[in-house]
């Protein structure tokens, strides 16, 4: 009803949405006078000051000096309060736990990385996982319970239906039925979990190559290869978390793998995964670099090729794009996306001359053309990812000055 406090045109709702239009100004920009911050939102001058002294009094923006230079008397500034809250987030393999802490500005403040090979015999996934928090917490000169939120990216998926982990055979210790309930008993702040792929596709979409895309596919492939799909905006998970797991996919030019939940593998993995390029590579007489991981020799036989430009690196490129094509196809001829964005390590290695050929093949084996890019988010887009997931929830609940 009309009049009632918190009801949509009541000045408190107004206010709420005028502070916060405010603040989304300051992430955006950074320093603000009160005269900019009022033609910005269209505010007068008086409104203005009222927000900024509500805001300041809320411990939500601070002062940080005066705008120099200009003719007239300098103005004072005002940014958002970056220790209004902190966020955290996890992106988790099998070699390692990285972590990191970010302020509300979205400022990582601290960071941490916790090898994990040969420990899980004696260790559990709690103990590790709240080790590499603490971590990044101490890092960033804080303690644990100074975060509001916990972002937790994973190969594979949390099956939303029973609480376990699906499609990541590979990551031992990771899929015990009561795991979720271990780690939320063990951490007093709450935990998210979500596949690191989709993660990837969150900070492009964010920060990257995807903004102010709304339907967009985004192609990864280091270590495995995976997808992530966004769909009117919104990451599209599937029932039981296993969208985008597109290695397991049959196509054409690799035998048909069966089973493949306990191969860990399918038909596109085989053909257009990290370990095809060493693969290609010997069958073209090229030298393949000593490395420790496929994905490793991968990277760097693509770079190579991206320079050289002719004879057989070209040759490599053309095989490679042909393979990463084929799979992609399909993915057009059924989502029928804006765009493709291609990410991490083994993509971004091919870089652009990678790109188009995959764009000039993909032409001829999909009706739909959409246009590929590669990533912007190229350091630890990952966990970039998944710290812009934790602020986007915080700053809502932190920032929502109505209540």
């Amino acid at each position: 009803m009309a009049g009632t406090p918190g009801t949509p045109g009541t000045p408190r709702v107004l206010r709420a949405m005028n502070d916060r239009a405010a603040l989304d100004l300051l992430l955006e920009h950074g320093a603000l006078s009160r005269t900019k911050i009022g033609k910005l939102t269209g505010l007068s001058k008086p409104t203005a000051s009222q927000l900024l002294a509500r805001l300041e009094s809320a411990g939500l923006v601070v002062a940080t000096g005066t705008s120099e230079g200009r003719p007239g008397p300098n103005a004072q500034l005002y940014a958002v309060n970056a220790r209004a809250a902190h966020v955290a987030a996890l992106d988790v393999t099998p070699e390692r736990i990285l972590a990191a802490v970010a302020d509300v500005t979205g400022e990582t403040v601290g960071q941490f990385a916790l090898p994990t090979p040969g420990r899980r015999a004696a260790e559990s996934v709690v103990v590790q996982v709240t080790e590499a928090l603490d971590g990044a917490v101490k890092a960033a000169g804080l303690v644990r319970s100074d975060v509001h939120r916990v972002v937790v990216a994973t190969p594979g998926a949390f099956d939303p239906g029973t609480g376990r982990l699906r499609y990541a055979s590979h990551l031992p210790g990771w899929h015990s039925p009561t795991l979720l309930d271990e780690l939320a008993a063990a951490l007093p702040m709450p935990v998210e979990y979500e596949n690191d792929v989709n993660l990837a596709a969150v900070a492009e979409q964010r920060l990257g190559a995807a903004r102010g895309h709304q339907d967009f596919v985004l192609l990864w492939n280091e270590g495995g290869l995976g997808a992530a799909l966004v769909i009117n905006g919104q990451l599209h998970r599937g029932w039981t978390g296993g969208a985008g797991e597109v290695g397991f996919m049959p196509v054409p030019g690799t035998p048909l793998v069966r089973r493949v939940t306990k191969a860990n593998s399918g038909g596109f993995q085989e053909l257009a995964g990290g370990q095809a390029v060493p693969r290609l590579a010997r069958e073209l007489d090229i030298p393949v670099p000593a490395a420790d991981s496929y994905t490793e020799e991968a990277v760097a036989l693509l770079a190579e090729a991206s320079l050289a430009g002719s004879g057989p690196y070209r040759d490599l490129l053309q095989a490679f794009a042909t393979g990463l094509a084929t799979g992609l196809a399909s993915m057009v001829a059924l989502l029928d996306p804006e765009l493709i964005v291609l990410s991490g390590g083994v993509l971004v290695a091919g870089g652009e001359p990678l790109r188009a050929l995959v764009q000039s093949e993909l032409a001829e084996l999909a009706a739909p053309r959409p246009r590929l890019v590669i990533g912007s988010v190229q350091e630890q887009p990952v966990l970039r990812g998944a710290l812009e997931s934790a602020l986007a929830t915080t700053r809502d609940e932190v920032f929502d000055t109505s209540r």
